[in-house]
């Protein structure tokens, strides 16, 4: 096998390969931590909504994106797998079980129970969820560890004499013969070069870089499929709530919860119910307190945010952003809601209604080729992010309802921001440290059953390719609110019992 891109995608599939006794060479595009040059090969175009420059959106060495990840753990729900007659694009070629296995075996990977969190637990505990009637109350859990998926961390793939690892080495081409791939070409940004011939090939690259090596490789684009429906979770904020019982709220929303030794937070979602009744999306809110819009950000929150995303995601500087992080984690957990509570009793913060918004999946929103090449000669990418009316509204209706909702329990009332009633969605540099969405590239690769409609089939292989598969979240034909990263290595444990069988005949 050849893996291409060492993610937590990549990873996990080369881990469960290697398993099932199959040999693996898992190519990287960087190296063992940040490099500025190998970065530069992600920059390119943002010709559609604001968003953050590609050349930062993610990371290009062994472990990808996770070394800088908060860690967030959460499985989609049933109904996001469903093809919605109101969400034009919708369902996925696979049942809720058959994700739902793959969760179980993906879970204990980063250090979770198995049994899944649920509110009531909270509330056994203490923590003052409000019973809503019209809303769920779903929850993150949190892996603990910064580095999961870095190079230290995979120290048994570096002694497997099955698999081989070659780092700086960026895939310029993927070369078919027939019906299948026959090998692929890579380089460094030096002289070096490398070619790869296996029995099958899996692009692990990201939602970005997956849609870029096959349009510059001319592959499974027989209809116009490959690059779409770009997908994210945009962030915004949702309006405030006054005359807020702002303890009970922040203590039940606006920090993590020690529950029987596991890490977890509460957001607020839109019950299936009214998703229906609605014809709205999984979008989701938490409740936090926030400086009021347009108000200078404070100090402590300006530098935290310098160091996040100034200072250059080498290992010294993730370092001290860990150290920053788990220091306000621990502050969080020993001080809040003291700390808010206080700050917005003195007039400094507002009740803020955080959005991670779910994005419907939209065909015009895509990921495309310049004319412009990179270090590597591969063509640049040109993103053009594009939101749909149903989002807009999906959080117009998520806000209204919570409205309603904390009026009934005597907890305040919510004035809605004032985007919702224009139609356009709006960021606010002040609601969260990274304002825009999650870096959660989506849905550019997608899987279905019907190829003029997707590019891979239900087990992620490319149609009308025998041997090329995708991983990732590329291939989430929608994304419902929850965090991508758990659900991204269930899918590729999947994929890589399905490859393992496929090769066995």
């Amino acid at each position: 096998m050849c893996v291409i891109g060492a993610g937590a995608a990549g990873i996990s599939l080369t881990r469960q390969l290697l398993k099932r006794g199959r040999q693996v060479v898992l190519l990287e595009s960087g190296g063992l931590d940040y490099e500025a040059a190998t970065a530069d090969l992600n920059a390119g175009e943002n010709v559609g909504e604001e968003y953050y420059d590609l050349e930062d959106s993610r990371l290009r060495f062994f472990g990808g994106t996770t070394a800088i990840w908060g860690g967030r753990c959460a499985e989609l729900d049933p109904i996001d797998l469903e093809a919605r007659d109101y969400v034009p694009h919708s369902g996925w070629p696979l049942e809720w079980d058959e994700l739902a296995r793959w969760y179980d075996a993906a879970r204990p990977l980063f250090g979770l129970p198995a049994a899944r969190p649920r509110a009531e637990a909270l509330r056994r505990a203490g923590v003052p969820l409000p019973h809503f009637e019209a809303l769920d109350t779903p929850l993150w859990t949190f892996d603990r560890r910064f580095d999961r998926f870095a190079w230290r961390s995979c120290a048994e793939l570096e002694a497997d004499p099955r698999c081989q690892i070659a780092v700086h080495a960026t895939v310029t081409r993927i070369v078919a013969a027939g019906r299948g791939i026959e090998r692929v070409e890579a380089r460094a940004l030096g002289a070096g070069r490398l070619t790869v011939r296996a029995k099958a090939f899996v692009l692990a690259a990201g939602g970005i870089e997956n849609p870029r090596l096959m349009l510059g490789s001319g592959l499974g684009n027989a209809h116009d499929q490959v690059g779409r429906y770009f997908m994210e979770h945009p962030h915004a904020r949702g309006g405030r709530i006054v005359d807020a019982a702002a303890w009970r709220l922040l203590k039940a929303f606006g920090r993590r919860h020690r529950i029987g030794g596991e890490d977890v937070a509460a957001l607020i979602a839109p019950a299936e119910a009214l998703q229906r009744s609605a014809g709205i999306l999984n979008t989701s809110l938490t409740i936090v307190a926030r400086q009021p819009e347009g108000r200078r950000q404070f100090i402590g929150m300006k530098a935290y945010s310098q160091i996040k995303h100034r200072m250059a995601p080498t290992r010294s500087g993730r370092s001290l952003w860990m150290v920053t992080k788990k220091a306000a984690a621990w502050a969080q957990r020993h001080v809040d809601p003291a700390r808010p509570w206080l700050l917005h009793k003195l007039g400094g913060v507002e009740i803020a209604l955080l959005v991670r918004g779910e994005q419907a999946p939209n065909p015009a929103s895509r990921v495309t080729l310049t004319g412009e090449k990179d270090a590597s000669g591969l063509p640049r990418v040109k993103l053009d992010w594009r939101l749909s009316e149903i989002d807009v509204r999906s959080v117009s209706v998520l806000v209204d309802t919570l409205g309603t909702e904390l009026q009934r329990l005597g907890l305040g009332r919510v004035e809605p921001a004032a985007w919702l009633s224009s139609g356009a969605w709006k960021t606010d540099p002040l609601i969260s440290s990274h304002p825009i969405g999650g870096y959660h590239h989506m849905g550019t690769t997608r899987m279905g059953r019907d190829p003029r409609t997707s590019v891979t089939d239900a087990d992620g292989r490319v149609h009308g390719l025998a041997n090329l598969w995708m991983a990732g979240s590329s291939l989430f034909p929608t994304g419902g609110w929850a965090n991508p990263t758990l659900t991204i290595v269930a899918l590729a444990l999947r994929s890589a019992e399905k490859i393992a069988t496929e090769l066995g005949k």
